[in-house]
């Protein structure tokens, strides 16, 4: 993990407009901007890790996060994907408590991290701010809610495409419109859906033998979505 101080304007990043510190007063801004640091991670590498105690807040500039749990017997779970604009490591930090899960680079990523003591100094002169953070921590109980729902209704085939559906909505696809940007690998794409790896992997190949995908290796080109968002039971 390389960290240094950062050198741009969060007013002035394309991010802000989206971001949960878009609503900042200048002297607010001004406050962010001398305290802030820069980070930048590797595909990989890692961020933070469960169990530990945070000290600050990450953004995301630029890049792709994962947010995973481990079990008592070390298997990973993705609970959660995170992109640009988005924060990391918020739950622990407004629950004085430690991180109940880590997170990692999914490739080259820049994050700015926001030391505490500035958070709480910016709760304290805008309620705005604290609003939307209640606001990201309501969507997220909702998103897992629903995926536990998932989890112990659907059917893997349904998950496995309901997932590959939300990496496009998230992420997008590559100038073809077709391929996901994210690049993911088949273990890590089973610990978001929750299943084996081996169960993943036969799924896929019935996909592409129905044509519903191209596989390349970690690239995944959706060549019939009308198929794949039926799969998904999404019209139900």
């Amino acid at each position: 993990m390389d960290a240094g101080q950062c050198g741009y304007n969060c007013k002035e990043c394309p991010n802000c407009k989206i971001s949960v510190f878009s609503d900042l007063k200048d002297e607010e801004f001004d406050l962010l901007n001398y305290e802030k640091s820069t980070i930048q991670l590797t595909k990989g590498q890692v961020l933070f890790l469960q169990d530990t105690r945070p000290h600050g807040l990450y953004c995301i500039k630029k890049g792709k996060v994962k947010v995973y749990k481990r079990g008592s017997e070390g298997k990973e779970q993705i609970v959660r994907l995170a992109n640009d604009a988005d924060i990391v490591g918020y739950r622990a930090l407004l629950n004085d408590e430690n991180y109940q899960c880590g997170a990692a680079a999914l490739e080259e990523t820049t994050l700015c991290y926001v030391p505490k003591h500035v958070l709480n100094k910016l709760f304290d002169t805008n309620i705005s701010l604290y609003k939307k953070m209640i606001g990201v921590l309501t969507d997220d109980l909702k998103n897992a809610e629903d995926r536990i729902a998932d989890l112990a209704q659907k059917p893997v085939r349904e998950r496995v495409a309901e997932t590959l559906i939300m990496l496009r909505k998230k992420y997008g696809t590559e100038e073809d419109g077709a391929t996901l940007t994210v690049s993911l690998s088949r273990e890590e794409l089973a610990n978001i859906i929750g299943t084996a790896t081996e169960s993943l992997i036969r799924i896929l190949s019935e996909f592409k033998k129905e044509g519903i995908l191209e596989l390349d290796h970690k690239k995944i080109k959706i060549v019939d979505f009308d198929h794949l968002y039926a799969t998904a039971h999404l019209y139900d």
